[in-house]
């Protein structure tokens, strides 16, 4: 049993770890890796757990650390702080007994596989004292954190998230996989509940939902489009949105934001010459300013991952807290119900089974 009084000491390096060696984990692992080497973190990287001890010393050879058979192995050694990178069906066994433990953690998106074991971390971090953050790491893209000063009543969402497909994160439907990012941006952005649901999906590669369209409505009258789909044959991560005289695109991959505002009303409109078509057009557009925010290119896993230290040190409130992963996993949750229930009333259904 871990003893809720153990708080690293700051003047101390923390001991970090990693709980999982597949791809989330060795990408965790490269980045602690790179933070042990800034002097202003004062991290120790301990090592990778794994019950695939071939694949941890793998990443831990790759990294210059220690591979740990099991998570005892990996507390005994002293780890302060993890990275839970373990598959989501795992999340509350182990994330639970690193925070039973001592440990302080980060657990990848999506939280958990139900409410209710979402609910059980949340329980377990309050009951042991523990600091932990949901891993919803496009809230740490520099994108998203410039456009979050321009928010003022945001009334309409198109995102759009499309991969080529991989066979990684399998166990999870495209909801889970890939829209839940986009879908915990707008609900941070929106910042009102959901009032309606409609969705449709289909599996495609897989056993699970692989390309999904989703359309909420907010209670503030917000109405919020999502497409993901894991089977695309193009890498596209971008979200769009209007807001009273404003119109702001912004692009995940390339850290770019562009906003289009409408300066003047012009109650009183230009003259415009009909027999002259660029002088209509540039009428039609003479109140509108171009602008492209400051955005310093960073790696938005690195920025996660200090932002999760500096709450460890400062035994202060995660940037993305269990609470906003849980909330993000509640909607995904009933987006993948709501595409159940327009399976069973499309027929879908029974097609999926006839030909799985």
């Amino acid at each position: 049993m871990g003893d809720n009084l153990k708080m690293p000491n700051r003047s101390d390096a923390l001991r970090v770890g990693v709980a999982g060696a597949g791809a989330f984990g060795r990408n965790h692992a490269r980045v602690y890796r790179d933070l042990q080497a800034d002097p202003a973190q004062n991290i120790q990287f301990i090592g990778v757990a794994d019950l695939d001890y071939a694949r941890a010393q793998s990443v831990a050879q790759e990294f210059g650390t220690q591979a740990f058979h099991s998570l005892d192995e990996m507390v005994a050694a002293g780890v302060q702080a993890a990275s839970v990178a373990v598959p989501t069906v795992t999340h509350l066994e182990v994330a639970g007994k690193l925070m039973q433990s001592g440990v302080d953690v980060l657990i990848e998106k999506p939280l958990a596989t139900s409410i209710a074991e979402a609910d059980e971390l949340i329980e377990l971090s309050l009951r042991y004292g523990r600091i932990a953050q949901a891993g919803h790491l496009e809230r740490f893209n520099p994108a998203v954190r410039a456009t979050v000063s321009l928010l003022t009543q945001p009334m309409f969402f198109e995102v759009h998230r499309l991969s080529v497909f991989t066979p990684r994160s399998l166990d999870v439907d495209v909801i889970l996989d890939l829209m839940i990012h986009d879908l915990d941006v707008v609900l941070a952005f929106a910042k009102s509940p959901v009032k309606e649901i409609r969705a449709v999906g289909l599996p495609i590669l897989s056993k699970k939902i692989d390309i999904a369209n989703v359309r909420l409505e907010f209670e503030s009258g917000c109405v919020a489009n999502f497409t993901a789909s894991r089977v695309s044959t193009e890498r596209i991560r971008k979200l769009r949105f209007f807001q009273p005289h404003q119109y702001i695109s912004l692009d995940y991959s390339r850290q770019d934001v562009l906003v289009l505002t409408v300066d003047d009303l012009n109650p009183e409109p230009a003259e415009v010459d009909p027999f002259n078509p660029a002088s209509t057009a540039a009428s039609a557009f003479s109140g509108i300013t171009p602008f492209k925010p400051k955005v310093e290119p960073q790696e938005p896993l690195r920025t996660e991952l200090s932002s999760f230290l500096c709450a460890v040190r400062e035994r202060s409130t995660p940037e993305v807290t269990l609470a906003d992963g849980r909330r993000a996993l509640s909607l995904a949750v009933q987006i993948v119900d709501a595409i159940a229930e327009h399976s069973r009333s499309a027929h879908l259904v029974e097609l999926t089974r006839a030909e799985s």
